[in-house]
């Protein structure tokens, strides 16, 4: 995919190449903190009251400030920047300065300007709303390696500048991609222009996460909360840097997941928050993970770092926030039910190249949930249409054919599902006047490249556009 972009900041895994030294910038007078003396207000409450507010104004920097240089000090292990690495074309020192700094938890390492991120699997403290505001309009080099420092010079760039940018996320399955793009969103939402107008479009913006990872996000070898899609999220701001909407495109879906997976791998999040939320039932899904055939092929059906049941409340409540209604939440539901009771279906061959769909209670409960008869249901999967100009033909499926069929089925719709969740997100996020004047903060957080076993042809795709990008 090409963007017609001509500004951008990255954040990347790949490192074969180092830049020429002399493309760093030059060293910017570092931000200060000091604060001007003002003129006392005259006396009363009011003039207490606003001597109070300034004197929190100026702790408020003094706690920055000293948190900078606190994160500054600690920041001493090894080089920031491996242009600056005496023999920076030799691996074995590029990788062992990696090394040294991961061991210190100092997971950021500059290549110029392309940011180094090595995944610490766990909390290590550098997120909150301080150190978000801490990186802000600062120069990239004057405080240590930090995603939040490449999503300030992108925002400065298209906010100074007026010149769209795109900030790329690439890297190995596991490597912490779509935890960076929350992050790069976070640092928008603390950082930006806010002068109210766009109403509550940050919290909007930040909402998405919790339904793309439900329904795009699934368990595997190497990570418990993969993305299993690629996702391009573009943030539109005004000329003074608000933001005004946003637009996600999705893309190459893992659909082969929704019916196949390798041993200790999960389906997609949304199969078990659903089997597991208590409202299964309704769907008629009765029964745990373990008794459907679209859930229990990984031989695991549970992560230590996910509760499903609370974080099918979580995506409930996610839902009504983007402003999906009752109704749209149910027939999305009903949607995702229908997945897993088509794997529910059992064939049997009948000889001469046919088979047929059993009854099962299964097959009644798919036939109310989407509302189209048993023998319809039956007919579709175990025959096929042959279109030859105007002549239409019907043919017969062996029982390896409808199998075959019916796992087509499951994946071509939750596939068109998860596309309508992206769209009916999309209607949430946009901004209210199409016409106004706007530059665009993209990120692209494109799914991780990894090599199993048996490859899917989903899994081609992406090793394939890892390394052209």
């Amino acid at each position: 995919m090409v963007f017609g972009k001509r500004g951008s900041a990255r954040l990347s895994g790949d490192f074969s190449q180092a830049p020429d030294v002399s493309t760093l910038p030059k060293k910017s007078k570092r931000l200060s903190f000091r604060s001007k003396p003002k003129p006392k207000p005259a006396g009363g409450a009011s003039a207490s009251a606003g001597a109070k507010a300034k004197r929190n104004v100026y702790r408020g920097a003094v706690s920055t400030r000293a948190l900078a240089d606190t994160w500054d000090e600690k920041d001493c292990h090894g080089v920031r920047d491996t242009v600056m690495l005496e023999d920076y074309k030799s691996d074995a020192v590029f990788l062992k300065n990696l090394e040294v700094r991961f061991q210190k938890n100092l997971i950021y390492t500059y290549i110029g300007s392309v940011c180094i991120s090595i995944n610490p699997y766990g909390e290590i403290g550098i997120y909150t709303n301080e150190h978000a505001r801490m990186y802000s309009n600062v120069n990239m080099y004057e405080l240590p390696p930090h995603v939040y420092a490449v999503a300030d010079l992108a925002y400065r760039q298209m906010r100074d500048e007026l010149i769209d940018q795109c900030v790329l996320i690439s890297g190995e399955s596991g490597a912490g991609k779509t935890e960076a793009s929350k992050k790069i969103l976070h640092f928008l939402t603390i950082n930006s222009t806010n002068t109210g107008k766009a109403g509550n479009i940050r919290d909007r913006l930040m909402g998405t996460n919790v339904i793309l990872e439900a329904f795009g996000n699934a368990k595997t070898i190497r990570n418990d909360n993969s993305s299993r899609f690629g996702k391009y999220m573009e943030v539109q701001f005004d000329h003074k840097g608000e933001p005004l909407g946003g637009r996600i495109l999705n893309y190459l879906l893992e659909k082969v997941r929704v019916v196949s997976q390798m041993n200790d791998e999960r389906n997609f999040h949304i199969f078990y928050y659903l089997l597991r939320g208590g409202t299964g039932g309704q769907y008629g899904l009765k029964g745990a993970p373990e008794k459907f055939v679209y859930t229990n092929q990984g031989g695991t059906s549970t992560v230590k770092t996910i509760d499903d049941a609370a974080a099918f409340k979580e995506v409930e409540a996610a839902l009504r926030h983007e402003g999906f209604s009752s109704t749209e939440s149910g027939n999305l539901l009903s949607a995702v039910s229908a997945v897993l009771l088509l794997g529910q279906l059992k064939f049997e061959d009948v000889g001469n190249d046919e088979s047929r769909v059993l009854e099962t209670p299964a097959l009644d409960d798919l036939s109310r949930v989407i509302g189209v008869s048993t023998a319809d249901i039956c007919r579709v999967l175990t025959h096929r249409t042959v279109a030859a100009g105007s002549q239409h033909s019907v043919a017969n499926l062996n029982l390896e054919k409808a199998l075959y069929a019916r796992d087509a089925l499951a994946k071509s719709l939750y596939d068109r599902t998860f596309s309508w969740v992206v769209g009916r997100i999309n209607e949430a996020i946009v901004r209210k006047d199409p016409n106004a004047r706007n530059t665009v903060l993209g990120i692209l957080d494109i799914y991780g490249f990894e090599i199993m076993k048996t490859n899917s042809f989903e899994q081609f795709c992406i090793n394939y556009c890892n390394e052209k990008l």
